[in-house]
């Protein structure tokens, strides 16, 4: 019979306090970013805070990923290795990388998962991956079920997909666009976030299409109803993208993800298990519109879909609340069941096409009050991006995690004992030398009040045996004393039962998929190209961010604006009224070329010089 398959539920911190919190409100595993070399420049930590995260985390056997995942220069490789020595000596479980170059470093036995930004898009590459020794293959976010199950069918490595928050619009690691035009390189961690920028549209001859949209600005994903086809297509750990969120976003989409997998691992105990230990609790119902969202998509998980932009802005679009039914001097109601409060901020889109927010000054009956009256009209959509109720109970400790244990107080020759028995089996006793006299009334009650008593610990009785030879009485001093003393001692015992998995990148020979690697290889140092020539790759060019190209595409995506207008010729077959190629050009006349690649079934973006 197969084993069940262990579930990870993945989530982001931008900060030891993110970080505890995922792992209270349910995640099985945290990424985290390193000091220095993680794709979210801004979103370094301390070596000190990963430890003490590292610390938390392993006592609900919770793991710690750390991202050092980006392309490094020569210089920076001996700074890379010894902060891996660090990451390591402070108890991280695995790293996530991107430079191949980091494999031939003196790494210790740490095991290394393949980021996304190495291009995780095809059979081939995963299991090439997965063959020369990475532990863990973070998939492209733009790739369909089959194409997951495709995957699965020829390897056996774990695969990670993303399944909620913001989305690329290139595929990971292929985008070159703010390196050429601010020398802020993606690969870096400093991509400046051009693709939420608006463009005019314009064809060949300069004829507007469309005008100040957010052409390249996509929705963001949720794929909360297509964990189970995830999981049954192959995929194993389920990311959740926000190393720049706030700690309301992680304890909100976490507890979110954390009760749709529970759901699934009730229904199926014997085909899927958790990860982790323990359970948690919520003070609140998670809801995923409440959080930073522009709109949601399972992006391409089902094949193309033409609802995956968000061209109108790249804002947080937040809950649909109701459209407007009255407009009252200053004061407008809502046609929809929400209770808006006092506090709350509503965004409805204005005859410009233009997000406009407002804030609730007071609620009376159904009459809401803005703090300044905008110009609405009956029918308009309105949404809800700051629910003050909701977001005052996520600012209070807003979870509780806790791992059942059993008890077993009896009575020894030489005074009594409590054992302790965790979910997972760790097991310690606890005896406390006491001359013993019988009790004038029944224990049992006072035993069980004190015994049952854990406090602010990690652990919640789930059971409690008394087994004593006659009723003795037992001080509720000696009972509080013995549960801390056995309590503290479990503590040790499952710090010292947990074991990271330990894993050396042995070198090996195995060849690359492809003979010849372009700027799209992403190589920045002699150590990374040393890797490719190791294993068959004839050819090595330089990263762009090395050696600039022209001419060449600065964007690779599966987004295509030419679908979008509805003129693809192979889903839609209708012709364009409009003359290729298309460019786009932003407020300041920088322009950019379109072209569609429809073999492979992407849009590219070259620049104009």
């Amino acid at each position: 019979m197969r084993k069940p398959v262990r579930v990870e539920l993945l989530s982001p911190a931008k900060d030891l306090e993110c970080g505890m919190e995922a792992i209270n409100h349910g995640a099985d595993a945290v990424y985290i970013g390193a000091p220095r070399f993680g794709a979210r420049a801004s979103a370094g930590n301390s070596v000190k805070d990963i430890r003490l995260l590292c610390d938390y985390a392993h006592q609900f056997d919770a793991r710690i990923y750390v991202t050092v995942n980006t392309i490094l220069w020569e210089e920076e490789l001996r700074d890379a290795e010894h902060l891996i020595w660090q990451m390591y000596d402070s108890g991280v479980d695995a790293l996530i990388v991107q430079d191949m170059g980091i494999t031939k470093l003196n790494l210790p036995p740490i095991p290394l998962h393949a980021s996304t930004q190495t291009d995780n898009r095809t059979a081939e590459k995963v299991k090439f991956l997965e063959d020369v020794g990475f532990s863990q293959v973070v998939l492209a976010r733009e790739l369909s079920l089959d194409e997951i199950r495709n995957i699965r069918e020829k390897t056996t490595v774990p695969l990670e997909v993303f399944v909620h928050g913001a989305l690329c619009v290139s595929y990971s690691g292929q985008c070159y666009l703010s390196a050429a035009r601010n020398g802020r390189s993606a690969n870096r961690g400093e991509c400046a976030q051009l693709c939420r920028l608006p463009y005019d549209m314009v064809d060949a001859e300069g004829r507007a299409i469309v005008k100040d949209k957010h052409l390249l600005s996509l929705k963001d994903m949720n794929r909360s109803a297509d964990i189970e086809a995830l999981l049954d297509a192959g995929a194993t750990s389920f990311k959740i993208e926000g190393r720049l969120k706030d700690v309301t976003y992680v304890k909100n989409i976490t507890a979110y993800y954390r009760q749709c997998i529970d759901e699934i691992i009730s229904r199926r105990p014997d085909c899927f298990v958790r990860s982790s230990s323990g359970h948690t609790r919520f003070s609140f119902v998670p809801v995923p519109e409440k959080s930073f969202n522009r709109g949601f998509t399972p992006f391409f998980l089902h094949g193309r879909d033409k609802d995956i932009a968000a061209f109108d802005t790249p804002k947080s679009q937040g809950e649909y609340v109701g459209r407007v039914k009255t407009v009252e001097g200053r004061a407008f109601t809502l046609a929809g069941t929400a209770e808006i409060n006092n506090g709350d901020g509503l965004a409805f889109f204005n005859r410009q096409g233009v997000l406009e927010g407002v804030r609730v000054n007071k609620v009376e009956k159904n009459r809401i009050f803005p703090l300044s009256m905008p110009s609405l009209k009956p029918g308009v959509a309105v949404y809800r991006n700051f629910d003050q109720n909701f977001s005052r109970c996520l600012s209070r400790p807003s979870a509780e995690r806790k791992i059942l244990v059993k008890l077993l107080f009896s009575d020894v020759p030489n005074g009594f004992s409590l054992e302790l028995t965790d979910e997972t089996g760790a097991r310690t006793v606890q005896v406390m030398p006491l001359e013993k006299s019988v009790a004038r009334k029944n224990q049992t009650e006072i035993i069980h009040s004190q015994l049952s008593k854990m406090g602010n610990t990690i652990f919640e009785v789930s059971e409690l045996e008394i087994q004593m030879s006659d009723d003795f009485f037992v001080p509720s001093s000696v009972l509080a004393a013995l549960r801390r003393q056995a309590v503290d001692k479990l503590l040790q015992v499952r710090k010292i039962r947990y074991r990271r998995e330990l894993r050396r990148f042995e070198q090996t020979h195995i060849h690359y998929p492809e003979k010849i690697l372009s700027y799209l290889g992403n190589v920045s140092n002699r150590l990374a190209r040393t890797f490719y020539y190791d294993h068959g790759v004839k050819q090595v060019d330089d990263a762009f961010e090395v050696k600039p190209q022209g001419n060449v595409p600065l964007m690779f995506t599966r987004h295509c604006l030419r679908y979008s207008m509805g003129w693809c010729p192979v889903y839609q077959k209708k012709k364009s009224p409009y003359r290729e190629p298309y460019f786009l050009q932003d407020k300041n006349g920088v322009r950019l070329r379109l072209h569609f690649n429809c073999k492979q079934c992407r849009m590219e973006i070259y620049a104009v010089e």
